[in-house]
């Protein structure tokens, strides 16, 4: 059994949280954002060790033990976070070691996604750092019998200036140990000037074992007596087994059985789709037993669903009056009036995630408890379908987190945990369920196909005078709810009800749109199509004024504002309108950065090669970027070079946070280039990378610059906001380029790749 196994079974048998070998109970749970959230405190019982937060613990010989409640994609969470508590306790980063922490509530929201880790956590860590440097500085100063207040601290050292004294901080955590927790008045935080990790840049704490393969991934997880289990799922959702033979199955060397996986009860959330799963001692037989089964389905009702008409029955939709969820002025009575009108459909298809590492899952179900090991965004919803699953308590699950390679939003799904579970429960032994690439691309939450409808009154100088857009896309809540069919406040706030125009005359409209298909987040979710559709249709009107496209974009951004959304349903992204305000100012900003920084204008460009631009704020961040592309005779794209400015507030780790925006423009070119998931009588139509690619590194951006804008306001997302821009502007810049308008993608559809 390897070491990580031995650790996650020692915190399943103590039930609590390990922190440098410590049992941390009494934590209370606090709410999910914790933008202006405080820290849930403990009572420090081991006085060996001090161990002042959940998130915190210091060894007698000077070892710093952060926990990690975050799950650890690519985005550098599992550094980032770590950093800041021991910014905040003026720790020797070389003697920092970082534990992942298991799902457990007493953490707070373990959901790895929507670009919230360090917005929500920001102040957590903080204080967990402050108060293990105040109960240091109490300790020293008892100690040498001088007030606290004369006493500071230095790379994880206490000192006494005026005597020229000095204690490590292992030599005081024994005596720290004992003083009682400090209140969070108390505390005081570190001025940005004494800062000596936040705002600087940190490569990932995992580089080394990403490099020489020791980390630790999904599939790696082993425990004794494992089996595997590949699964046959309906091929159309909601579909069901009407009979098999597993006959030939059985034959194949290596298969031990068969089992048969209940379909779900709608609405389908996250369990396991059903099916029948060959139990194997090998991958390599539970695929070839899979291949040997002989299933008669049963596909249900979704079997109707064709893609072709469904995008038509979308864009119908969106032709007609919908129901209205933001309004200015009287947009209609303006385009009773004539004049210039202007007006534009666009299409996104269903995006499937197409993470690198597949779905997979081991778990064991023994003795009325189940331990898991698996990949996954969201421990605590593995904790809650499992539970429902196997009919046993929460607290009787364990969910431990390995590395993830890749997940987008898929892996905040745990379906794929929960067949593990079942399938553990019904054959008696530890089961590890493995996900071919079909298996993915054939059986995601996939990113809802949307079709917007654009329409614009123009007057003076080609400025709009009314403005009307219209979204139809099957929502996310219908995997929840299965009479859901408009757009929850949610996912209309990202890129629709929020568009930053300042326009006398607006009206905001979604229509009805029935799921086929299971739908879930990725990566930026609905500010993907939204995004390009505003800021593709802004772009045309610019063209259609003769008017430079930053100047109009400028133009319609208007003066610095801060948004006013009364009588609109807006989440804000689960933070207070308060401390992030929808303001305009820093959206001009970014533009006006991005176009100086790109040499809009400046330079001149050949045939077949032209720049296009977009703004946009999602995940509270502003960025603004341009795109610039060349396009052949034979339709061939490249993107020789992209410019970005984001304002995500203060930023802790620069390096990681470019490293993201440069992945949302790899991200973001395969979306454009070949994004796009069809289904024919109801099963998708795409299979692997041959059918589903996703960009190689001859068809990514070659030089991708980003500027990151110096700000005091609270830090936001930035794992997402660099994809909704860069697809828009990456659109616009073919049209730049080549005189054709992308109002549908993928560009395939242009002849173009």
């Amino acid at each position: 059994m390897s070491s990580i196994e031995n650790l996650s079974r020692r915190k399943f048998l103590t039930g609590g949280v390990v922190v440098a070998g410590a049992l941390v109970l009494g934590v209370r749970y606090y709410p999910k954002f914790l933008s202006s959230a405080t820290l849930p405190r403990v009572t420090n019982a081991d006085h060996s060790k001090l161990n002042p937060s959940v998130y915190l613990g210091i060894n007698p010989d000077g070892t710093v033990w952060i926990v990690a409640s975050r799950s650890e994609m690519g985005t550098t969470s599992r550094t980032t976070l770590p950093l800041i508590v021991a910014d905040e306790l003026d720790a020797d980063w070389n003697q920092v070691k970082i534990e992942q922490a298991v799902g457990d509530k007493r953490y707070g929201d373990q959901n790895t996604d929507g670009s919230h880790s360090i917005r929500s956590f920001y102040n957590a860590m903080r204080e967990a750092g402050a108060t293990a440097r105040f109960m240091l500085i109490q300790a020293a100063a008892k100690q040498w019998g001088v007030p606290p207040s004369e006493c500071e601290t230095e790379l994880h050292v206490v000192v006494h200036r005026s005597t020229n004294r000095s204690a490590g901080y292992g030599d005081l955590t024994r005596a720290a140990a004992k003083f009682p927790i400090p209140t969070r008045e108390e505390l005081k935080l570190k001025p940005k000037s004494a800062w000596r990790y936040v705002g600087k840049g940190h490569a990932s704490n995992d580089l080394e074992s990403f490099v020489t393969g020791k980390a630790i991934y999904g599939m790696d997880a082993r425990v004794d007596g494992m089996v595997y289990a590949s699964v046959e799922r309906p091929p159309v959702i909601g579909g069901k087994v009407k009979s098999f033979d597993d006959k030939e199955a059985l034959k194949v060397a290596g298969v031990l059985q068969t089992v048969p996986i209940a379909p779900f009860q709608p609405p389908a959330a996250f369990q396991p789709l059903g099916g029948i799963a060959v139990i194997a001692d090998n991958t390599w037989a539970a695929f070839q037993g899979r291949k040997k089964l002989n299933i008669a389905w049963d596909n249900g009702p979704n079997e109707t669903f064709n893609s072709d008409s469904y995008k038509n029955e979308l864009r119908e939709t969106s032709h007609n009056p919908c129901k209205a969820v933001r309004n200015i002025g009287n947009a209609d009575a303006v385009f009773g009036k004539g004049g210039k009108i202007h007006e534009a459909d666009y299409y996104v298809p269903l995006l499937a995630h197409a993470s690198m590492e597949p779905m997979v899952a081991l778990a064991e179900f023994k003795d009325g408890k189940a331990t898991l090991w698996a990949p996954t965004q969201n421990p605590q919803a593995v904790q809650d379908i499992v539970s429902q699953e196997l009919g046993i308590a929460k607290e009787d699950v364990i969910c431990n987190v390995t590395l993830l390679g890749g997940g987008f939003g898929r892996k905040s799904k745990p379906d794929y945990c929960a067949e593990a579970a079942v399938l553990s429960k019904k054959v008696g032994r530890p089961v590890k369920v493995v996900w071919t690439r079909e298996d993915d691309i054939k059986f995601d939450y996939y990113n809802a196909v949307a079709s917007m409808y654009m329409k614009a009154a123009l007057g003076a100088n080609g400025r709009p005078t009314a403005w009307l857009q219209r979204s139809v896309f099957p929502p996310i809540t219908s995997t929840f709810d299965v009479n859901a069919v408009y757009g929850d406040p949610a996912h209309l706030q990202q890129g629709w009800t929020d568009i930053p125009y300042d326009l006398p005359n607006l009206r905001i409209e979604n229509g009805p749109a029935k799921a086929h298909v299971r739908i879930g987040w990725l990566r930026s979710v609905a500010n993907i199509y939204h995004a390009f559709a505003v800021q593709c249709f802004t772009d045309e009107l610019a063209y259609a004024a003769g008017r430079d496209q930053v100047g109009y974009l400028l133009d319609l951004i208007g003066e610095p504002r801060t948004i006013d959304f009364k009588g609109v349903e807006y989440p804000n992204y689960g933070a207070s309108l308060e401390a992030y305000p929808w303001e305009t100012g820093r959206l001009r900003r970014v533009t006006e950065m991005v176009a100086e920084k790109s040499g809009w204008g400046k330079r001149k460009h050949a045939k077949g090669s032209g720049v296009g631009i977009a703004a946009h704020r999602s995940f509270l961040s502003y960025v603004a970027t341009v795109v610039e592309v060349e396009v052949d005779d034979q339709g061939q794209v490249r993107i020789p070079r992209v410019d970005t400015v984001l304002d995500a507030g203060l930023v802790v780790n620069p390096e990681a946070t470019r490293a993201q925006f440069e992945g949302a423009a790899v991200f973001g070119t395969s979306v454009v280039r070949s994004g796009e998931i069809t289904a024919t009588k109801g099963a998708i139509d795409q299979s692997n990378f041959q059918d589903y690619p996703v960009a190689r590194i001859a068809e990514t951006p070659s030089q991708t610059n980003v500027y990151i804008v110096e700000s005091d306001a609270p830090p936001a997302g930035v794992g997402e906001p660099g994809v909704p821009p860069f697809v828009a502007a990456f659109c616009n810049a073919i049209f730049a380029a080549t005189g054709k308008r992308v109002r549908d993608l993928p560009i395939s559809k242009l002849g173009l790749s």
